[in-house]
Parts: C-alpha cells; sequence; structure tokens
C-alpha cells in the first residue's frame, strides 16, 4: 500500500522567530504536531475521532535550515507504517519558493481508546482513508 500524503502551507509569524532570528524549534515541533491532527480530521470520521485518538511516543527531527519571518513553507505529512497499536508519521516541511528542506521528521503515534485511555488496535478502518 502507497500513503497519501496531506499538504498545507503557512506563512511564517513574527511569533514563531527566536533571538537568532529564525523560527525556534520548539515551533516546528508544534507545527509538527498541527499538521498530523490536521491530517486526522481531514481523513477520519468524526465517528472514530470520538472514540480514539493519538498520543505521542517520540519524534525525531532533523533541522536542516532556517526559515525565517514572511516566508511561505509547505507542510507534508504520510503514514510510513503501522503496527498493532503504534503509527510511524513522517513530516517534511519545504520552503516554497527555494524548495529547500527546512525539516524533517518522523513521530511514532500509540492509538488509545479515550474512554479508557488505553492503547487499542489500530484497525483497517482507521488505516484504509491514508492509503491507497
Amino acid at each position: 500500500m502507497k500513503p497519501i500524503p496531506y499538504e498545507d502551507t503557512l506563512i511564517v509569524p513574527s511569533s514563531a522567530i527566536d533571538q537568532l532570528n529564525h523560527v525556534n524549534n520548539v515551533t516546528y515541533l508544534q507545527w509538527i504536531q498541527d499538521i498530523a491532527q490536521k491530517h486526522w480530521e481531514t481523513k477520519t470520521p468524526k465517528t472514530i475521532r470520538e472514540k480514539v485518538g493519538w498520543v505521542v511516543l517520540d519524534h525525531f527531527i532533523e533541522y536542516k535550515k532556517p526559515s525565517f519571518e514572511g516566508e511561505k513553507l509547505s507542510l507534508k505529512t504520510w503514514i510510513e507504517d503501522y503496527g498493532n497499536f503504534k503509527s510511524q508519521r513522517c513530516v517534511e516541511i519545504k520552503n516554497t519558493n527555494t524548495n529547500a528542506l527546512i525539516v524533517r521528521a518522523k513521530t511514532t503515534w500509540c492509538l488509545i481508546d479515550l474512554k479508557r485511555q488505553k492503547p487499542t488496535r489500530i484497525t483497517p478502518e482507521i488505516t484504509q482513508p491514508y492509503f491507497e
């Protein structure tokens, strides 16, 4: 099965800039989580989202180049792999003008039953919208 990527863009706001005059690393982490959330909300029916959700087990982030206020960035995410309870999601953030890779990330997520707050099995109805 081939992953179906999800993409969005943003303009770097002044609030994202740190004392070195580029985007703060913590901001990238927030954007990584935000794009994952948007993908989940766009592709997964509300009936499923009301029963299960995701918690982060780990993040691996590579910061390749800085980005600056006013730049337009493309955020692309996809599910790389999944097992019984865990999923590996990738994110790439690029400068839309230069196509330069700014950030590459991989996050391990665990699916949980929202009521019980315990891990729950990833079923085909959950994965189907993310692969072709």
